[in-house]
């Protein structure tokens, strides 16, 4: 894989992460469709793209973590302050990725890891979306929102570890069925998905710690993660203000096209 190559799949990474449209399933297609080869490494890339989402995120909301931080001796205090009260949200929506990755993320990972997955998850979560935004009633702030109902959007980002379903897509779903609003349910999930991408390269970092790297692997590397940061940084900013205003409805349709696609490219192999 050349360095343009990692760069345009870091460029992809930091777009498709936050947008409800799937990172996994776009890196996996991506090399299907265009033939990039990550010579044994593809895994080990993805988990490089997602340290540079993971860095664009801890950057953008750094205000927000700050705050959390200054809350952590006031957690078992009452009342609860705002940012205590999320801290404990966010704890309640991390107990089912961490549940069902410790049980299942080897099978998804080796078995799920297919383009023709990634185009069924990608066809049932634009009729998610398309259906939230027809009969939901997405009005509420983040105060709305309870420790079932974090733990519920936990369920729905446990959900996202099949390629296609989209982090970013069940659970602003999952918040906006809750009554979130869409930028409410954006910023909360985002904050969310910290303690997630934090686990899961940590977890695939110690099982590829046997791997050898050369300088151009480790070059390789530093460009998809760089790359990644970039534009997750800029798509995160530019996403949130988005939702304030307007529907899902591009997305769900954007998914369908990307299925269509998929479909397309496999029976013509």
């Amino acid at each position: 894989m050349s360095l343009l190559s990692a760069a345009l799949l870091g460029v992809v990474q930091g777009v498709t992460e936050f947008l409800p449209v799937s990172s996994s399933a776009h890196l996996i297609l991506a090399r299907a469709f265009f033939g990039w080869d990550a010579e044994g490494l593809g895994l080990a890339f993805d988990v490089a793209c997602h340290l540079g989402t993971l860095l664009a995120v801890l950057v953008f909301f750094r205000v927000d973590l700050a705050a959390m931080l200054k809350a952590l001796p006031r957690l078992f205090s009452s009342p609860l302050t705002p940012d205590a009260r999320r801290i404990w949200l966010i704890v309640a929506g991390t107990i089912p990725i961490v549940i069902v990755g410790l049980l299942w993320a080897d099978v998804i990972e080796d078995r799920m890891r297919t383009p023709a997955v990634a185009a069924v998850a990608l066809l049932v979560g634009a009729v998610l979306l398309l259906l939230i935004e027809r009969f939901g009633n997405s009005t509420g702030g983040e105060e709305s929102l309870g420790v079932a109902g974090a733990f519920g959007v936990g369920v729905a980002q446990s959900a996202a570890l099949i390629p296609g379903v989209s982090r970013s897509g069940s659970t602003i779903a999952a918040g906006m069925a809750l009554g979130l609003r869409r930028d409410v349910a954006a910023r909360f999930t985002f904050l969310m998905s910290i303690p997630a991408i934090v686990a899961a390269a940590a977890k695939e970092g110690l099982e590829l710690r046997h791997l050898a790297f050369t300088s151009g692997d480790a070059m390789m590397f530093a460009v998809g993660i760089g790359s990644s940061a970039v534009v997750g940084y800029l798509t995160v900013k530019y996403f949130i203000r988005y939702l304030a205003t307007h529907r899902l409805d591009v997305f769900a349709w954007y998914r369908i096209a990307l299925t269509a696609a998929t479909v397309v490219w496999l029976l013509q192999r």
